[in-house]
């Protein structure tokens, strides 16, 4: 396994500088998404580029040109809202850290960062034990895009459940009407929470459930170790530390923290927003490898305390709820078992059905996209089945779809030959009884009252998920499909 997590390319039509890298490039795929159905794009505003200049300095200039643009093709628009860095793996075609400003206060404090029990720090994003600090960027956002594009379509706050283990970055088309708007797997992430603000609240919370003795920790391993080489996941029931009474204590308040953080987060947003015809989204990440492993150890030290005894996702989608129905955005929609390694324990399938069917049963509207650039048609099959698990119900309104779909990557391949082609079958399958998608977009009204921890808590007695059909029933072709396309490119290649 690699010692870091590979994901892809990161892309961006917005420069370091704060420019639109080639508008009319830009503006000819997106006249090409129009032409084959899309509805909108998404697209992230980065912390780096609009406030980069020092706190509450906003420089909007080119997500003005880009909202033109996308309005002027005729195409909707999502937005997320970004606080972290964008870029720094290799083959990344852009590097946006988070402002400089920002990175001066990391200089004289390092425990701003997440931190591993061994002391690394991750300074593409802040821990969570600093959220009090004011989260400026949405007031700003909100001014902008209220007075260049007439009206929001969808905000996604970018610093809710994306996970701790996992800052993706990602560029995305939409391919549904909703409105809410990774790469080889790693064994699994050490938790991160070891900065001196996240440790100080554990060591209070243990202090008042009575164990004042109790500290994060120590047993977890390191960040390329497999489950059961630690104490604290090991599959050896006995021994393993996640089950016993302060593993239990330090899981719950470690997943609690962050659904504490994206209910902040997301109450934030809809206070700026309100009013506003928008709707709010967080992102869940896809953790789907160990999910067969009996600590689903990945899962855990991204914050995601779901076991095969325990729903972690539930509470999740009831936090959710609360504010005004914001949408839950899960990843790995195109992922199949078989596709995965066998020694990674992975079950993307199984995960999606879970979160979705949790989303579902609290009454909210969910939506999903893919975790990797597939131009094949399997995917799209998978992820057309993802969402319609119970196929297309043209007489009447089916019981259970998902609000918007986003297929990720907007790229010159995508936009050719027999890939455009059977992109655009995807996008027409997908687009069957659209109407009984998604709820009408209103003008957004104020959270309810925050829901207490203990009552968010009361869902995590796993239910059976809501059954999936094998196959999806518009499917955009298999292998005999597959096998014209690549005749067809093989006649272009020849003939061009």
């Amino acid at each position: 396994m690699p010692t870091r997590r590979r994901c892809w390319p990161t892309t961006s039509p917005i420069t370091a500088e704060n420019k639109v890298k080639d508008a009319e490039g830009l503006r000819a795929q997106l006249r090409r998404l129009r032409e084959a159905g899309v509805d909108g794009v998404m697209a992230d505003v980065w912390w780096g580029i609009v406030e980069g200049a020092g706190p509450g300095r906003y420089e909007w200039r080119a997500y003005r040109e880009l909202f033109r643009l996308a309005q002027e093709e005729g195409l909707k628009l999502q937005v997320i809202m970004s606080f972290h860095a964008c870029g720094g793996n290799v083959g990344d075609a852009v590097n946006i850290p988070i402002p400089a400003w920002v990175r001066d206060v990391g200089e004289a404090d390092p425990d701003v960062y997440y931190s591993s029990p061994g002391g690394a720090r991750n300074q593409e994003y802040l821990t969570i034990g600093v959220d009090d600090r004011p989260l400026l960027a949405l007031r700003g956002f909100h001014g902008e895009l209220q007075r260049e594009h007439g009206g929001l379509v969808g905000v996604w706050p970018d610093r809710g459940h994306r996970g701790w283990a996992w800052p993706c970055r990602r560029a995305e088309v939409p391919i549904l009407p909703g409105e809410p708007g990774v790469g080889f797997p790693r064994h699994r992430a050490v938790p991160k929470c070891y900065d001196k603000y996240l440790e100080e609240d554990f060591r209070a919370a243990a202090t008042d459930a009575g164990h004042p003795e109790w500290e994060l920790p120590d047993d977890a391993g390191e960040y390329n170790d497999a489950p059961d080489d630690t104490r604290f996941f090991t599959a050896d029931g006995a021994g393993a530390t996640y089950l016993t009474e302060k593993g239990r204590f330090f899981l719950t308040w470690y997943s609690s923290k962050l659904i504490e953080h994206g209910d902040r987060i997301l109450d934030e947003a809809n206070r700026v927003f309100l009013g506003c015809t928008v709707k709010l989204a967080a992102k869940v990440s896809g953790i789907h490898w160990w999910y067969r492993h009996p600590s689903h150890a990945a899962e855990l030290t991204a914050g995601y305390y779901n076991l095969d005894g325990r729903d972690g996702y539930r509470p999740i989608a009831r936090m959710l709820a609360r504010h005004d129905g914001a949408v839950l955005n899960f990843t790995c929609a195109e992922m199949r078992n078989s596709e995965q390694a066998e020694e990674a324990m992975s079950a993307p399938e199984e995960l999606v059905q879970q979160v979705l069917s949790a989303g579902w049963r609290e009454g909210i509207e969910v939506a999903c996209e893919n975790a990797l650039p597939r131009y094949d048609r399997r995917a799209y099959n998978q992820m057309l089945k993802n969402a319609r698990p119970n196929g297309v119900d043209l007489g009447g309104v089916p019981a259970r779809r998902v609000a918007a779909v986003t297929y990720l990557r907007l790229t010159d391949e995508l936009l050719a030959g027999n890939k455009y082609r059977a992109f655009r079958t995807f996008v027409r399958k997908m687009h069957a009884d659209q109407a009984q998608y998604h709820r009408p977009l209103k003008p957004l009204e104020r959270s309810r009252p925050a829901v207490p921890m203990d009552r968010l808590l009361d869902v995590t007695t796993p239910e059976a998920p809501y059954p999936f059909d094998p196959e999806t029933d518009m499917s955009v072709g298999g292998d005999l499909a597959e096998l014209i396309d690549r005749v067809f490119d093989k006649i272009e290649w020849i003939f061009c």
